[in-house]
């Protein structure tokens, strides 16, 4: 049965068409999984320290395809809502340009400035080296990684969530596969792991862009277009929030390793990538329910249907606090084997990482709640109160706690950081939701 965006949709018609997306961002996040796993099992702990050490950096610069993905999505479901679907397709078209075409600007960015960065953060000897050859192979493959982030909303918009789906898998398996051949059998160690990486990403990127060139069975399609900066801004402002996001957990995330550095060496680091890998996981469920139900947030609110509109709402929230009441039983419950599945061979390591994720798992009973808020407010096309939610959430609150906590409870203070950042932002997320009700009519 093909779900439309302007359906009644019911608890089983709505996991249906976001369980895709749900998948896509799970599998997504698994690619770090995948090389964090070989990379510390087959190469070693420093190797594994430089991955998650370089990572928020090379996340930051992806980020921006995932902001053309939220921002640019949601104006195009309002525009289709609307029923102007040649104006849709011109908009879709542009997106997608401009993102490949700033991809390639970024990647000769980072390029050129991920060794002074990477010292600036604290990375030194063998660590920075490490840290440089890792990144600058990622980096190749910058803006296929864009636009797998990109494709990922607007397959969603496209109704053919099915199809991003299998796209994804296709990519996560290349880069499972590859990540064994390259590193467990070829032994290429740290250089195998990010090749492996790459090439997947280029698998998510360049795929879609094919599928979305030629005459194809979706509602968008890639067509010849012109340059419009007013719907350019008002993606980018739109979509401002989730790079916000992703930039401020990059921050954070260096933040976090330049405070476990200090209170507990090269450990810490591999214990937080661990956490890192998880979370990734988890948070995926969050982010990928958000992206698939957003663009039927935003086409009910285009065509003014607001029964609907409070219908999406009221069921999302169940589906979020049945989620986040899961992980959180399911992280405590896999803790010991999620640790001994990555630093098994070092006791010591094993310990600190059980540790650090019997707290952090409480994060993830209030964390679903900010990232659906922050989607729900992108759909609606009202960015700024989104980027406060993001904001708030990944910056402001985390590092206010990352700094402060510590300093009380020494290194479980790092690990309580995001559960009460987490808390915080989904009571401003709650209040957000309450005032603007009249305004939306939801």
């Amino acid at each position: 049965m093909n779900i439309q965006l302007s359906d009644h949709f019911n608890y089983k018609k709505l996991l249906r068409f976001t369980l895709p997306s749900i998948t896509m961002m799970i599998f997504t996040s698994i690619y770090g999984v995948v090389d964090g796993f070989f990379v510390s099992n087959f190469v070693g702990k420093t190797p594994f320290a430089a991955v998650n050490f370089i990572m928020p950096f090379l996340m930051i610069l992806g980020g921006v395809g995932f902001m053309f993905g939220t921002g640019g999505s949601a104006l195009i479901a309002i525009t289709l809502g609307t029923g102007d679907k040649d104006k849709a397709h011109r908009l879709f078209s542009l997106l997608v340009y401009m993102s490949g075409a700033l991809g390639i600007l970024l990647t000769v960015f980072g390029i050129l400035f991920i060794r002074p960065i990477a010292a600036l953060l604290g990375a030194e000897g063998v660590l920075l080296n490490q840290c440089v050859s890792y990144g600058r192979i990622i980096l190749l493959a910058l803006p296929a990684f864009m636009l797998q982030y990109e494709f990922q909303s607007y397959f969603a918009t496209a109704e053919k969530t099915q199809l991003g789906l299998a796209v994804t898998v296709a990519a996560g398996v290349t880069n499972m596969v590859l990540d064994a051949l390259f590193v467990a059998i070829f032994h290429w160690g740290l250089t195998g792991a990010a090749a492996a990486t790459a090439l997947s990403q280029a698998v998510g990127g360049v795929i879609p862009l094919i599928y979305f060139g030629r005459p194809n069975a979706s509602i968008l399609r890639l067509t010849r277009t012109k340059f419009d900066g007013k719907a350019l801004l008002k993606t980018c402002a739109n979509g401002s929030s989730e790079l916000m996001s992703n930039i401020s957990m990059s921050l954070v995330s260096m933040l976090y390793n330049m405070q476990l550095i200090r209170y507990a060496g090269e450990d810490g680091v591999a214990a937080y990538g661990v956490l890192m890998y998880v979370n990734l996981v988890f948070l995926g469920a969050f982010i990928g329910y958000s992206v698939g139900s957003a663009p039927i947030i935003g086409y009910h609110f285009g065509a003014a249907n607001y029964a609907e509109l409070k219908n999406i709402l009221r069921k999302s929230l169940m589906v979020i606090g049945i989620f986040s009441m899961s992980m959180l039983a399911l992280a405590e419950l896999l803790a010991k084997p999620f640790a001994l599945f990555f630093v098994g061979y070092d006791d010591g390591l094993f310990d600190l990482t059980c540790r650090g994720f019997q707290i952090y798992s409480f994060s993830f009973l209030f964390a679903g709640l900010a990232v659906y808020g922050s989607s729900f407010f992108t759909a609606l096309g009202n960015g700024l109160i989104s980027a406060l939610i993001s904001f708030l959430r990944t910056l402001l609150f985390q590092v206010a706690a990352v700094l402060i906590f510590p300093l009380i409870w020494g290194i479980d203070g790092i690990w309580m950081s995001i559960v009460a950042a987490e808390l915080m932002a989904a009571t401003v997320t709650s209040l957000f939701l309450v005032a603007k009700r009249a305004k939306y009519h939801y």
